[in-house]
């Protein structure tokens, strides 16, 4: 092809908005997945001393998350999870959930997640669900009723909420930390540590997690079909469009000039 032909008719390169809205599956795994998995690299920064980097990621996310220290999960350390009373007689004896968060950990204790054990169980369910579950059978999913959602939202909702109207007594004073409730449903079948506090297999930190996956999993089946849905009539679109211009050229040209 000549530099003039190349001139009258340039290569339509699609924009990186049109390449993101083709290729949305991809953009999600790439931007949700360091938006996800951001936080453990607090951690990890800390614990090879690049504390500058380390704090920094705590202090982005401090704003889309409590980062509670009894209710997070520790990496290098000798636990994966401590009790209020650990993080009281490392840091400070206080209740003040301000200061609580503050504290993200020691080289003896390790360095905290920077996401609570919560955030970790709704938001990693959300980028799993979606490559595990939803990917591979995409084209059979249908999308979720709203009833569907709602139950598996309001798991979520009813425990988020007893726990902040509990800790409104006070952390690790309220209700829902004795669960002085649940031991008198189930007539303390199980260990006072199940019960009590927020500590890794106690009630509390199921709690969390289960509801956590389950909103996970409600969003993923509710968003996700419609957005492959949304595509593929795109691309039907595209390709009825592409056909009936191809007829109008026959019709405009029903006789081409033999060569």
């Amino acid at each position: 092809m000549s530099t003039a032909s190349s001139r009258a008719h340039p290569r339509s390169y699609p924009s990186l908005l049109q390449w993101m809205g083709d290729h949305w599956f991809v953009t999600f795994l790439i931007v949700y997945g360091l938006w996800v998995f951001a936080p453990y690299l607090a951690p990890l920064f800390m614990n090879m001393g690049w504390t500058g980097a380390g704090k920094v990621i705590y202090f982005i996310y401090s704003f889309f998350c409590h980062q509670l220290p009894e209710r997070s999960f520790f990496l290098f350390g000798e636990k994966s999870m401590y009790s209020l009373a650990e993080i009281q007689a490392a840091w400070q004896n206080t209740v003040n959930p301000m200061i609580l968060r503050q504290f993200i950990g020691n080289e003896s204790m390790g360095w905290k997640i920077a996401w609570s054990d919560r955030m970790i169980s709704f938001y990693t369910s959300v980028w799993l669900f979606a490559v595990l579950l939803w990917y591979p059978w995409r084209r059979r999913i249908k999308p979720l009723s709203w009833w569907g959602v709602i139950v598996l939202l309001l798991p979520l909702a009813l425990d988020g909420g007893t726990h902040a109207v509990s800790d409104l007594a006070g952390i690790g004073q309220g209700f829902r930390d004795t669960n002085t409730w649940l031991a008198t449903l189930t007539n303390n079948a199980y260990p006072a540590t199940f019960y009590t506090g927020d500590a890794l297999g106690s009630f509390n930190s199921i709690m969390r997690f289960v509801t956590g996956l389950l909103a996970g999993l409600g969003l993923v089946w509710l968003a996700f079909p419609y957005f492959f849905q949304t595509q593929t009539y795109n691309q039907q679109l595209d390709e009825i469009s592409y056909a009936q211009v191809i007829e109008q050229i026959k019709e405009q040209n029903p006789h081409p000039a033999s060569r």
